[in-house]
């Protein structure tokens, strides 16, 4: 069972490399919206504003939605937003300005001329159509392990641009030609915020931020080994102060994890190499929209927020 969720996480992590288009077409109207058997995300994903709603979190990062979520502007003094054909830069106002914080970190203390974000989450939030199973609740951020260009990339750009892998192609370690200690700064200086609940790298990475890690190593207990994220890494935070129907993961108790024995799971052949099943994965409607916080439902029939 674990190894096949690794493997659909790592097929997920995958497709949030997958190229965009400057020219989106609308998805067809549903010819049952109102089908109980429906996958949620066919309702979410046609939803291309945030709920009239004020600012709420429901639910758990991979199984609800958010209410009132905000966009992350698409270019700023130091950051710019991919793949824009997704629309999927909206999350909560504390994923937003945490965000924006670090993108001037990086620019500051690594000397890169700012982050290229991916996916945060879709207006409404909820289940998407392609690539992550969390993203849900605007509290999840991907941002590209390739700094950003010194100019502002075309929309062509960041449709077609492909982030720079990190991991040797034999998966047991970083890739020295493109792994720079900068890379270790910008991850720390997401580490090293309060809300951070959690950051998943590829296992590679997580080894090699034990290995080069210096001073306060506090930090790594946050970083967390999780298959594909070998050219970006995920943030997640914690439900905001006073949102009583947001669910956290559980704290973090784990210390560095940094030692053999920690790590030597995910270096097994059968982890890094894992053999495909022999009857093709029949296509799953996932959630359903019953199976995600009542609340949800509300949130998918508010009006359209003004922007």
């Amino acid at each position: 069972m674990l190894l096949a969720l690794l493997l659909a996480a790592g097929n997920s992590a995958a497709s949030a490399q997958d190229k965009g288009s400057i020219d989106p077409k609308p998805l067809p109207p549903l010819a049952n919206p109102n089908d109980p058997k429906l996958g949620a995300k066919q309702l979410f994903a046609r939803k291309l504003l945030p709920a009239a709603m004020p600012t709420r979190v429901i639910g758990y990062y991979s199984k609800g939605c958010i209410a009132g979520a905000k966009p992350l502007p698409i270019n700023g003094p130091t950051w710019q937003v991919m793949r824009l054909s997704r629309n999927r830069y909206w999350g909560h106002p504390d994923m937003i300005a945490l965000l924006k914080r670090l993108a001037a970190k990086a620019h500051k203390d690594a000397g890169w001329p700012g982050i290229l974000v991916g996916d945060i989450g879709q207006p409404r939030g909820g289940p998407a159509l392609t690539g992550h199973t969390s993203h849900q609740v605007g509290l999840d951020a991907d941002v590209w392990l390739t700094p950003m260009p010194d100019r502002t990339l075309s929309r062509n750009e960041r449709e077609d641009m492909s982030a720079v892998m990190m991991v040797r192609p034999d998966r047991l370690d970083i890739d020295p030609n493109t792994w720079t200690p900068q890379h270790l700064t910008v991850i720390r200086d997401a580490a090293q915020e309060p809300s951070v609940e959690r950051i998943f790298v590829n296992p590679a990475i997580k080894k090699a931020l034990c290995r080069e890690a210096k001073g306060d190593r506090s930090w790594l207990s946050k970083i967390r080994p999780w298959p594909g994220h070998d050219y970006h890494f995920h943030i997640r935070i914690r439900c905001p102060a006073g949102s009583t129907t947001c669910r956290s993961q559980p704290e973090n108790k784990e210390g560095e994890a940094c030692s053999e024995a920690d790590l030597a799971y995910w270096f097994k052949d059968e982890v890094l190499h894992p053999k495909p099943s022999p009857e093709p994965a029949e296509p799953r409607p996932g959630l359903t929209l019953a199976q995600l916080p009542a609340e949800c439902r509300k949130v998918l029939s508010a009006p359209d927020a003004k922007q």
